[in-house]
């Protein structure tokens, strides 16, 4: 076991995160460490999920966490690039060779690593694995997984209050039960909050390998299709084709709504921020210094590692001014997530 550190004081939403966590390519940073080296040198890596590393979204979100790890515990770090049409065998290779060179704790970003994550944490019983939004079993496994139909629903919330065709769109990235969860928080935030609201869903793919998440051209041409519909608030949860949506929403001078990191402040969409009306968050990178700070203290997470918005594991951001701006919005979203955390709303998954 490498050397434990002392901390500083932790942030209190990340602090919130691990304390209350229900228990049951290439690389781009650092060199990845040599044969000559021991397990005690290398600390966290992560396997970023389809469209890699600059979505902007949910792998960037991911690497937010190893960053902060890296600079607080001081170790190697690694973050490796998924390669085009990758098969499970891919996978398993790549957390192996993590394995192998010492890496730990090591993370699969994304519910495709299950069949490669369930193969390769059973050979290295003495790393510490997780995987962000699935459950794997194993006794060295954490599964990071969000109550996305959360933060969904607060951001149907704020559809329904901005809206003023009464006409809002979803584009989920690909046809599965994770994005399904999504749709039903969002459809249901809109329908409670307003019912005369219509919500407009589509999918772009069935598979992931069909570029669902990957493919801004493909968001972009669904965005376009709502907006002829005279949908005006557009919420994509569809990973880096969700770039695509927010660049259609602010041509057609209509509101977006951004996923899993705030990407109002996201650099690379500086160009479509006055259109970002909020976003739902998913503190992923939250989740991936949380179970590598574990890991440094001598007691990793394992099991099921739910972050709901009980402890800000999921949330709404409020960083555009004009959030403030829209009548009645930030007392509804107030309301509404009081109402979750208490039990009073049950949102749906499906």
């Amino acid at each position: 076991m490498r050397r434990i550190s002392k901390l500083t004081r932790v942030a209190v939403g990340v602090a919130s995160l691990a304390l209350a966590a229900t228990a049951c390519g290439g690389t781009s940073t650092d060199d990845g460490g040599s044969d000559s080296e021991t397990k005690s040198d290398l600390g966290l890596a992560i396997a970023y999920d389809i469209g890699g590393k600059g979505d902007q979204s949910f792998n960037d979100a991911a690497f937010s966490g190893l960053e902060k790890a890296q600079k607080e515990f001081g170790y190697k770090t690694a973050d490796v690039e998924p390669t085009e049409g990758e098969t499970d065998a891919d996978k398993e290779q790549r957390l192996s060779s993590l394995a192998k060179q010492g890496y730990n704790p090591i993370i699969g970003v994304g519910f495709a690593y299950t069949p490669a994550m369930e193969a390769v944490a059973a050979k290295y019983p003495k790393t510490t694995f997780g995987i962000v939004d699935s459950v794997v079993e194993g006794k060295n496994v954490a599964s990071l997984v969000f109550a996305e139909n959360e933060a969904s629903y607060l951001a149907g919330v704020a559809a329904a209050k901005a809206t003023k065709t009464n006409i809002v769109g979803f584009v989920g990235g690909v046809d599965v039960p994770l994005i399904h969860k999504f749709e039903a928080g969002y459809k249901q935030g809109v329908t409670d909050t307003n019912s005369k609201v219509k919500v407009i869903s589509q999918y772009l793919t069935q598979t992931a390998e069909e570029g669902g998440f990957s493919s801004p051209d493909k968001g972009k041409a669904a965005a376009e299709g709502q907006i002829e519909k005279k949908a005006d608030v557009l919420y994509a949860a569809a990973g880096l084709s969700g770039q695509g949506v927010i660049e259609a929403a602010a041509k057609a001078k209509v509101w977006a709504i951004g996923v899993d990191s705030d990407q109002y402040n996201q650099a690379a969409l500086a160009a479509y921020k006055g259109s970002i009306l909020t976003s739902a968050l998913k503190d992923v990178g939250g989740s991936v210094y949380a179970l590598a700070k574990s890991v440094e203290d001598g007691k990793p997470l394992t099991g099921v590692q739910t972050f709901d918005l009980k402890v800000n594991g999921v949330g709404l951001a409020e960083s555009n001014p004009e959030f403030a701006k829209v009548a009645g919005l930030s007392a509804a979203v107030a309301k509404a997530k009081e109402e979750i955390i208490d039990g009073t709303i049950k949102v749906k998954t499906e």
